[in-house]
This record gives structure tokens, sequence and C-alpha cells, in this order.
């Protein structure tokens, strides 16, 4: 293809959300964007849509086949090397310490803290040395998404929040580590954002109801999309590197 690109970003969770919300957003930058998820009639959907601009790869995002395939299909897609790595593919588990479900805490662990951290490890091999020849005339970004319950513990989702902890824990170790290369680590912790997360998650409608009637109006996929692409849209020079967003009557967690 030879059209440039101003960026080109992979986006994991890419389907729905977050994930699908920064996709949109990219797109309409200009932006070439390779995003994943399981969902492969809705990514064959999103392709069609954006036309030149996305190109998708189906498979589970702690597959490390199908996180190869991320960047092999940016550069064969698009001609340019990712640099915007979005990490965002992740499940919930309501429940405090004593209540949750263990039989999906594997599971959740595999995709929130597994997945995420061989996705880290991937992004920084492949950006961090032509990285080093390129700042400060170009930025290169990695985006961890966290919740604001990785930050402050919360009863109703702790053993969630844990896995959020370490996920928070991973994006500060590897942007300290990247930032002699000029790659910046960013962690975004979103707050109260109703998106097809809280049933999944497991979260009764009652939880679900309260947090409306405490919190409204409350954050929009949009909100955190916009977010993201704020922070990679800084010059090379300028790292936002630890946003949290809540909706402002939002004071718990």
């Amino acid at each position: 293809m030879s059209e440039k690109f101003p960026r080109v970003a992979i986006v994991t969770g890419a389907t729905s959300g977050f994930g699908q919300a920064t996709v949109r957003k990219f797109i309409s930058a200009g932006f070439g964007v390779v995003g994943s998820g399981r969902n492969q009639f809705r990514l064959e959907s999103m392709e069609k849509q954006s036309k030149t601009h996305f190109s998708a790869v189906v498979g589970d995002a702690s597959d490390e086949s199908v996180l190869d395939r991320l960047f092999t299909t940016a550069m064969n897609r698009f001609g340019q090397p990712a640099d915007i790595v979005v990490i965002n593919a992740g499940r919930g588990l309501g429940g405090s310490v004593k209540s949750a479900d263990l039989t999906e805490l594997e599971e959740m662990i595999q995709v929130n803290v597994s997945a995420a951290l061989k996705l880290m490890q991937k992004a920084a091999r492949n950006m961090e040395g032509r990285q080093k020849n390129r700042f400060p005339d170009t930025a290169s970004d990695i985006v961890v998404i966290g919740s604001v319950v990785g930050r402050h513990v919360s009863e109703f989702s702790a053993v969630y929040g844990a896995s959020k902890s370490a996920v928070h824990a991973l994006a500060e170790g590897l942007r300290r580590e990247l930032s002699p290369s000029g790659v910046r680590v960013s962690l975004v912790e979103p707050g109260a954002c109703l998106t097809g997360f809280q049933s999944s998650a497991g979260y009764s409608d009652d939880m679900i109801q309260t947090m409306i009637d405490q919190y409204t109006p409350l954050l929009d996929v949009t909100d955190i999309a916009n977010t993201i692409y704020y922070i990679v849209s800084q010059p090379p020079h300028v790292h936002l590197c630890d946003v949290v967003v809540r909706p402002t009557r939002m004071n718990y967690p």
C-alpha cells in the first residue's frame, strides 16, 4: 500500500467497548489500525466499513501467535511498523474476595495479566530499538488500559481489581525500562462506564443500577477513546503516563 499513514496502531479487544471506540477514533484521525478480537463477524464488518484504514486479526489476545500476527499485519497491510499499541483486551469478575466465583479466576488472570504482559513485551521489543533512532522527532506509544479499582480497592470487585493492580505495576515497570529510548508507556484507569463488561463480569442488576443512580452521568466509551487519542497526540517529549478518568460525580472508588 502506497498511502502514508500518520500513525499505525494495534488495538486489542477491538470489537466492543473502549477498544472499538478507540479504533473508530484512530481511523477518524487517518491512522492505520490493526484490531484483534474473537468475534470474526464483527471484525469483518469493521473492515468493510473502514475500507483502507482497518485490518482485522481474529483470535484470542492470550495466544502468542495472534499477538505476533498483529505486528506482521501492521507492516504487511500498511507498509509501516506499528508505533501505537493499545493493550485493552480484558475480562471482569464481580464479587469480593469472599464471594467471587474462583472458577473464573484463571481465565481472568490469563487475559488480564498474562496476555497483557506478553503484548507489553512484544511491543517493547518491536519499538525500543527503532525509537532510539527516531526520538524526539517521532513518538512511539504503548497504552495500557487499567481500572480505577486497580488503584483503589473496592470490596465489590476486589479480585478483578487485584488483576488490574498487577497490570498497573507492569505498566510502570515498563515505563521506567523504556523511557530512555523515547517509548512512552501510558496507563489509563477508567472509572464507571457502562459497557457490556458489567454483565459479562457477573455484576448484579442492583449493583449496576446503584452505580447509575450514584454517578450519572457516567462515562461513555468515547470519553476513554478521546483520552487515549489525546495521550498519543502529544509531542514526542511530552508523556502523560498515568491518567485516571472518572465521571465527575464518582467519589469512590
